[in-house]
């Protein structure tokens, strides 16, 4: 069996791609994965922040057509870069084993960088929580791949980015403070790979992903994602989540920020069901803990 994987062009994206075929062929090494490379809006446009290009889909809208469009059999996404409800006719087949969730700072700890210092990222979840962490930091936006942001942190005191892209591509940045889960919350699903199909794949498809589906990574991913997409928001929200197994239960942690970091809700919960975990603790932050109206703020700020 041969199958088109659609995927981004950069070296990391290939490199997830290339990761996946490997588990495919582990599971059977009949099956060939040919990558054939898609450019997306959130590449091609790197002037613009990704909050103002209207969220998560910017970076997969494109690579998801060429599987509903039939010129390609799967997808091979980072999966904190879906959109929190899965496009029709689509079906997340596979979540593979999850690297790293954690965010790292590149070229400072968070502890020793002065007072006043610049920290670049595009993301404004991570702005958010550093700025509730040290109100004292100002900020740069910071677009471009892996290679292009590490090339930017000699202009800044530090940089943000995800520790499983450094690891994958076998990076060394030198000074690199990855962040812990509880203090500084992950965007959802950071970490994790989703390999996409069409839903009405031929059922072998469906088994051969099905085999390379990691079942405590997608309940991790599964409730993140009921989380996020209860919020309403994608990655023009700053907020996150994170889940950990605990014995047969998830233990979830999800906070809501303002954009400024000068209000910030968290609330940790556990539950044995996923979505039940991800929507119910998203309904706490909304109703009971002020969420409702750091959203209403939101959207004020983007007429």
């Amino acid at each position: 069996m041969r199958l088109v994987a659609a995927t981004r062009g950069s070296s990391l994206a290939l490199w997830q791609t290339r990761h996946v075929a490997e588990l495919v062929a582990a599971v059977d090494p009949e099956v060939e994965v040919d990558p054939v490379v898609v450019s997306t809006s959130g590449d091609r446009r790197l002037d613009v922040p990704i909050h103002a290009m209207g969220g998560k889909g910017v970076f997969v809208k494109e690579v998801q057509a060429a599987v509903l469009e039939g010129r390609a059999d799967i997808a091979v996404h980072s999966a904190k870069d879906l959109p929190a409800v899965t496009v029709p006719g689509l079906v997340m087949a596979a979540v593979p084993p999850r690297a790293d969730p954690r965010d790292a700072l590149v070229g400072s700890t968070l502890a020793d960088l002065p007072t006043g210092a610049r920290v670049a990222t595009g993301s404004v979840r991570r702005r958010a929580q550093l700025a509730w962490l040290r109100p004292d930091l100002t900020f740069a936006e910071l677009r471009g791949n892996i290679e292009t942001r590490l090339t930017r942190a000699a202009d800044h005191d530090a940089v943000v980015m995800a520790a499983a892209a450094l690891d994958r591509l076998g990076l060394d940045p030198g000074v690199v403070d990855r962040l812990d889960v509880d203090e500084f919350v992950p965007q959802v699903a950071q970490g994790a790979l989703a390999v996409e199909c069409r839903a009405d794949a031929a059922p072998e498809l469906l088994a051969l992903l099905a085999a390379v589906d990691d079942p405590t990574a997608r309940r991790a991913v599964d409730a993140e994602r009921a989380f996020l997409a209860e919020l309403g928001g994608d990655c023009d929200l700053p907020a996150g989540a994170h889940a950990r197994p605990v014995g047969d239960e998830l233990v979830l942690t999800a906070v809501l920020a303002s954009l400024d970091g000068h209000v910030l809700v968290r609330e940790t919960r556990r539950h044995h069901d996923p979505e039940a975990l991800g929507r119910g603790i998203a309904r706490f932050l909304l109703d009971e803990a002020g969420g409702s109206d750091l959203l209403a703020d939101r959207r004020v700020d983007r007429r």
